[in-house]
């Protein structure tokens, strides 16, 4: 691996490959996820077992076949047991509805959720297990609960004694950047499972060997690597079809802006639940949109501007009612830097709206990763000094994940 160079500016700890991130990144061949690999390298890990499989509908291989299908196509592999994360195996389902996956059973295997009354795969549910697969595409945030799903199931296999397979798949942020709050251990939630800052650039096997080193978990763990993968290929130069996680997560740029724009769901101000542009937005209906946008716009921050928007939502937040505010517009996703622009964003409504302005305290702090977020949004302290105060945390897990990277 070439040898990396950190430069810190702002928030955003910048490692080697700058170049390659300004300019664009070539490829010659498609990455080939874990699911693949497993099924033509490595059926030796599955072969004459019974199988749990920890997915949704993401779970699938290059020409879009489902893992469900892949693995019941294999006639030394028994499937007996499925188990979904958040928004269900469809991936339908709405944030924070529990889920009944039986609608969409058409396989005849008992399929669980992991979000309703447990967020626990139970020994009930595992007592027919001998290997316990995870296969599910994330969006490179520490919000999406996918990642406490992962690390319950990483836990419980574990306690079970159950041999727990990681099928890797993309981060579809790259592999490069970490930015954000490290969690405060003390606000962990299923929006925070561990000590990761917002943006973390890690897969989610390399994340899984993270957490089974962090919590000193003696699970066996095996994680199947993807084929041609690069710490600096964004999705899109994957050459993978994507397919939106969750309904509030459409595309690659909505995955991008969510970094920054998930900490207004900690917040009274809408972050475009309910409309076409989900994260895209932040509005009200006591919010200039005008005025919001051109002060915005006077913040120069990098890699984004922003346009006054209008719209009523279907559902969420003003539902049915009319709101005005700003839609952001990435201009250079890798100067793009999500979170100092949220946090200018909300600084600024809180102290122009104060009449209006409101926080969900709790949620926003587990969101942020810390209550300091919010002392200091309230406290008017400029964002870059906040910022400059977490350049350590990033650095000590920059060196940290670093032990745990399986792609150069």
């Amino acid at each position: 691996m070439m040898k990396s160079r950190r430069v810190f500016l702002g928030r955003t700890l910048h490692l080697s490959f700058v170049s390659l991130l300004s300019s664009g990144c070539r490829k010659d061949k498609t990455v080939v996820p874990g699911i693949e690999v497993l099924l033509t390298e490595q059926t030796e890990l599955i072969r004459g077992k019974r199988v749990g499989l920890v997915t949704n509908h993401t779970g699938v291989d290059r020409q879009l076949r489902h893992n469900i299908d892949l693995l019941k196509s294999v006639p030394e592999v028994n499937l007996v047991a499925v188990f979904t994360p958040e928004h269900g195996l469809s991936g339908r389902v709405q944030a924070g509805q529990k889920v009944n996956n039986n609608l969409e059973n058409r396989w005849g295997i008992p399929i669980f959720s992991l979000y309703s009354n447990t967020i626990l795969p139970t020994a009930k549910m595992l007592q027919n297990v001998e290997v316990l697969i995870y296969d599910i595409q994330d969006v490179g945030s520490r919000y999406y609960t996918y990642l406490s799903t992962l690390m319950n199931c990483l836990k419980e296999a574990g306690r079970h004694n159950i041999p727990f397979i990681v099928l890797d798949r993309p981060n579809p942020l790259g592999g490069l950047l970490i930015e954000g709050r490290t969690l405060d251990l003390r606000l962990r939630s299923l929006v925070g499972p561990a000590a990761i800052p917002v943006r973390y650039g890690l897969t989610p096997g390399e994340l899984a060997h993270w957490l089974k080193a962090e919590m000193h978990l003696k699970t066996n763990l095996t994680v199947v690597r993807m084929h041609h993968w690069k710490r600096q290929y964004w999705y899109n130069d994957t050459g993978l079809i994507w397919i939106p996680p969750s309904p509030n997560i459409p595309t690659l740029k909505t995955a991008l802006i969510y970094v920054g724009m998930c900490l207004l769901e900690g917040t009274n101000v809408s972050e475009g639940r309910g409309t076409t542009t989900p994260f895209e937005v932040a509005a009200a209906p006591w919010i200039d949109g005008r005025k919001l946008a051109q002060s915005m716009e006077s913040f120069r921050l990098p890699g984004v501007t922003f346009r006054n928007t209008s719209f009523t939502p279907s559902f969420s937040k003003f539902s049915g009612q009319i709101c005005q505010g700003v839609q952001l517009h990435v201009t250079n996703r890798n100067q793009f830097e999500p979170i100092k622009t949220v946090l200018c964003l909300i600084g600024h409504l809180r102290f122009n709206y104060s009449s209006y302005f409101k926080w969900a305290e709790s949620h926003f702090d587990r969101l942020a990763g810390a209550k300091e977020v919010r002392y200091c949004i309230e406290q008017g302290e400029p964002v870059e000094s906040m910022l400059t105060r977490w350049h350590q945390k990033l650095g000590e897990f920059e060196i940290a994940r670093r032990e745990f990277f399986l792609y150069s």
